[in-house]
């Protein structure tokens, strides 16, 4: 171990090296390889870059929209991505993936993740049904109660489902900081394979409790808001890039960002949104190469920060 490294950021970098031992070695000839991380329940990995869809993909029925969505969902695949996210609080959101989907003819290495949110905790089976439809899958791999609506009854439909063979994986979310405590206490009290919070360079309140329960409690974690929707990238974009970018592997803002958010052990994937297909290579190949150690962490946080 090389003096001064000190044991916390020793166990750090075994610990995000970890992630990247599943990788194969690329060849010259292929593409480079995507980091993956396994799900702490189960050992199935995911990239660690993922696809939202919240705002991006409501396009309703404008066709052009819809077909630029579907480019990006294309795109998305061909870079190694496998973990697409959404809910029916996000309009036509589903509707625009199950589309996208259909003109893949359904990648068989989709890992589909959405959420039930509805009040009424009787009609949650109907919406499951209905998101299915839309998506055009028999089956969710992953079913999340979106912002703790009527969770209690929500995640016992959930679990009676995985009993049932008809669902992988249960999760909680919640986004912008919002009811920690109470995610907190279902992740001690309840078996949860995931959860989803709102994590990025500026917002870290996850960090003092929420991200170490995971890690104790064998919990994913999906961060949502990597951009805060967009806000972050937008007022930092004109600054320049630190002079240590290329020690992290990134070559721009997004893909800095990224690395930093997938760096942390306890992140699983974290799920930029858009609908650009430019965008979504360059997100996916934030996923590229090494993850961040804990020094270069904190220099991005330190320049972040001072911008």
């Amino acid at each position: 171990m090389p003096a001064g490294i000190g044991r916390r950021n020793a166990l750090f970098l075994i610990a995000s090296m970890g992630a990247l031992a599943t990788v194969p070695k690329p060849c010259s000839a292929q593409a480079p390889a995507i980091a993956t991380k396994p799900i702490p329940s189960s050992g199935e990995l995911l990239p660690v870059v993922g696809l939202g869809s919240w705002i991006t993909f409501n396009v309703g029925d404008d066709a052009e929209l819809r077909n630029e969505c579907a480019t990006v969902i294309k795109a998305f695949f061909a870079a190694g991505g496998r973990l697409i996210d959404s809910s029916p609080m996000y309009g036509s959101a589903q509707e625009t993936i199950g589309y996208g989907l259909g003109k893949l003819s359904r990648p068989p290495s989709l890992f589909a993740a959405d959420k039930v949110w509805i009040s009424d905790p009787r009609s949650g089976l109907e919406q499951i049904e209905q998101s299915q439809r839309l998506w055009g899958v028999p089956q969710f791999d992953l079913l999340q109660v979106h912002n703790l609506l009527s969770w209690e009854a929500h995640l016992q439909t959930l679990f009676e489902m995985k009993a049932a063979g008809q669902l992988k994986y249960v999760g909680i979310t919640t986004s912008e900081g919002r009811r920690h405590a109470d995610i907190e206490a279902i992740m001690r009290s309840r078996p949860v394979d995931f959860i989803q919070i709102s994590y990025n360079v500026l917002d870290r309140e996850v960090e003092q409790r929420i991200l170490p329960l995971a890690t104790e409690r064998k919990i994913a974690v999906i961060a949502n808001r990597p951009f805060r929707q967009g806000d972050l990238i937008a007022e930092i974009a004109d600054q320049p890039l630190p002079d240590w970018v290329a020690e992290t592997g990134a070559r721009s803002w997004p893909q800095l960002l990224l690395k930093f958010i997938a760096s942390h052990p306890a992140v699983t994937c974290a799920i930029p949104a858009t609908s650009n297909v430019e965008h979504v290579r360059e997100n996916m190949d934030a996923a590229t190469g090494a993850l961040m150690n804990p020094e270069l962490r904190k220099r991005t946080i330190k320049y972040v920060e001072s911008l």
